[in-house]
């Protein structure tokens, strides 16, 4: 997952267009369909919490790279993802700010808004895929996809044409929360991140707000 924003911000950083916010899309009868579908399945929640496994697939490696850890997505706030295996690290994302912190709460990366002004849109659309907000997404992505009553798929193309040069497509599973996330990249490599054990609150507790801090 760190790689994934990484690259993701690195990729829209070489965009000054993807620097401000793209302009509302006009919405197709059938994204407008799908999305009105979409909405009525997910939790609308102010914070949710969970697990996730994650395979990396990389170009000329048979085996792909396996990490797992638990998440934390906290509206207003930001996400935590906390990677527990192979190694032990967290990264935080919050609407202004991305820090990459060590196993001993060390931080080992940070980028702020202020000075990388395109960081705040990034922080946006991904906390728009994680969550699965229908109307940012729409503004980041074309959107297409289907929903029956057993779940719902959406697969997203992203607008910005600098970011589809790192970025070929995402792929949302889900019902009331996103169940999987796979994530291709224009240069052949892909992530396939699967969502467990998913449940919604309505607020995080002190020692969560406290890594947005």
């Amino acid at each position: 997952m760190r790689a994934w924003i990484l690259c993701m911000a690195l990729a829209a950083g070489i965009s000054p267009a993807f620097a401000q916010k793209p302009a509302a899309a006009p919405t197709e009868p059938a994204a407008q369909d799908l999305l009105a579908q979409v909405r009525q399945q997910l939790k609308d929640a102010p914070v949710v919490r969970g697990q996730f496994t994650q395979e990396k697939t990389v170009k000329g490696f048979k085996q792909p790279l396996r990490s797992m850890g638990d998440f934390l997505v906290a509206k207003g706030q930001g996400i935590v993802w906390h990677v527990r295996k192979p190694f032990a690290s967290s990264l935080v994302v919050k609407p202004d700010s991305l820090q990459s912190r060590r196993a001993d709460g060390s931080l080992s990366m940070q980028m702020r808004a202020e000075d990388e002004p395109v960081l705040r849109t990034v922080n946006a659309m991904l906390f728009a895929v994680m969550s699965a907000d229908l109307v940012q997404l729409h503004h980041f992505f074309e959107v297409s996809g289907k929903a029956q009553a057993s779940g719902w798929q959406m697969r997203l193309l992203p607008r910005d044409p600098m970011l589809a040069q790192w970025l070929a497509s995402i792929e949302l599973e889900g019902g009331q929360f996103v169940r999987e996330v796979r994530l291709q990249e224009a240069r052949g490599d892909s992530s396939l991140i699967r969502i467990e054990g998913a449940e919604a609150a309505s607020q995080a507790s002190d020692s969560e707000l406290a890594q947005f801090r």
